[in-house]
């Protein structure tokens, strides 16, 4: 409909300037007042259309079929008032057949034809006679073919100007569903994925409750007393166990397989700070720099997803550098960000090209890749972004922008 709305624009200044030189550079006696009653017919029909496309009016086949009819009442209305078929303007009936060729369901195209068709005859028939003054009483041939010329030019560039927006149209469209059904690919990946993901979790709970109970009774045995080193390790063997059992506990939570639990309300600093701290507890005291300055602090609902999604961005962070991470977090117009940099020796040019995209990674090993792929999906869900860069001093930034609304607490139970 905007493009009809641009072509009606052209046609409406060509008509009106034709009509001018007509009447009064060339002294051909028109029907001055009905034509230009036309015209502004035309020009209201637009602003009509422009109004409501404006207030959001849906637009289908109905729509178009009836614009370009009114289009085509309006071309026969200027040709009867200006000689009928012996004007060489009579050609423009094409172009109404090309655009409902283009725009319209089948039976509404043929519509089109056959009233455009009829028209012309109608034309044929009746029309109001184009008085020539003397001087153009010879050559009259000559300037039909001039008039000719000039209508086919008319017709060739407006289809070219039509066309060629119409093409931009669809290869905007066709990159926008290439997007979507991308976006779709990586979702039933991410689906699939946690599909075993939940089945390993469920699959590794019994081994893990083993293990867990055989370290503690080994933990308790008296014999270990004359053992301190072995008794040493056996508690970082059962740390290490209750560590996976967490991990699968929250794979589980985030799957949904764990019912009953409320969620847990907190404000967004201490949100921050029990996440720094929980990573510092696996990683090292000093492996990580925090600097929080959100503003007012705000109470929110603590998501488990987020939770992950900031530890996997330290995890790949403090792997990458071997050395102290930063999390810098601030409040932005009504958004959350979350910068984690480091002192490494940045993304490979190749990663950067295709960040987010699964098993894109240096990594040589199985598997690797799907960390930043899994965050930027899950950022995604939560109305998120994440944007990924090397730094001009050296190392690499990641930061994660999320809305505030997105887990702040309503004061109502959350689904």
């Amino acid at each position: 409909m905007r493009q009809l709305i641009a072509l009606r624009w052209l046609a409406v200044g060509g008509q009106f300037g034709t009509i001018m030189v007509v009447y009064f550079g060339m002294g051909v006696e028109l029907p001055l007042a009905p034509m230009l009653a036309t015209i502004a017919g035309l020009v209201v029909l637009n602003l009509v259309s422009i109004a409501s496309l404006r207030r959001g009016a849906k637009v289908g086949n109905r729509e178009i079929f009836l614009a370009l009819i009114l289009d085509n009442a309006a071309l026969t209305a200027l040709l009867y008032l200006s000689g009928g078929a012996t004007n060489p303007f009579i050609w423009l009936f094409l172009l109404q057949v090309v655009l409902g060729a283009v725009l319209l369901d089948r039976w509404s195209v043929w519509v089109v034809t056959a009233l455009s068709a009829a028209c012309f005859v109608v034309l044929l028939l009746t029309h109001y006679p184009l008085v020539l003054p003397p001087k153009f009483a010879v050559g009259l041939f000559d300037l039909y073919i001039f008039g000719a010329l000039t209508s086919f030019l008319l017709i060739a560039v407006l289809l070219v100007f039509f066309v060629t927006r119409i093409n931009d149209n669809v290869r905007a469209s066709d990159a926008s569903l290439a997007q979507l059904r991308q976006q779709a690919a990586e979702e039933d990946h991410i689906v699939r994925m946690g599909l075993l993901a939940t089945g390993a979790a469920h699959e590794l709970g019994t081994p893990l409750a083993s293990l867990s109970v055989i370290a503690n009774d080994w933990s308790h045995r008296p014999e270990l007393a004359a053992f301190p080193d072995l008794a040493e390790e056996i508690e970082d063997v059962r740390i290490a166990v209750e560590r996976c059992k967490a991990i699968v506990t929250g794979i589980l939570t985030s799957a949904g397989e764990v019912r009953g639990e409320k969620p847990e309300v907190t404000r967004l600093t201490a949100f921050l700070d029990e996440i720094a701290q929980e990573w510092r507890q696996r990683s090292g005291e000093q492996s990580l720099h925090c600097d929080i300055n959100i503003g007012e602090d705000i109470a929110i609902v603590s998501d488990i997803a987020l939770q992950q999604v900031i530890w996997n961005v330290l995890d790949n962070a403090f792997e990458a550098s071997g050395k102290p991470v930063e999390l810098t977090a601030r409040r932005i117009d009504g958004e959350l960000l979350l910068s984690v940099t480091d002192n490494g020796p940045g993304f490979d040019e190749g990663i950067l090209r295709n960040i987010g995209k699964p098993y894109r990674s240096t990594k040589q090993r199985q598997g690797a890749g799907l960390g930043l792929f899994l965050v930027i999906n899950v950022m995604r869900k939560m109305g998120g972004s994440l944007v990924a860069a090397n730094r001009p001093a050296g190392g690499a930034e990641v930061v994660l922008a999320l809305p505030i609304e997105a887990i702040a607490w309503n004061g109502r139970a959350q689904a």
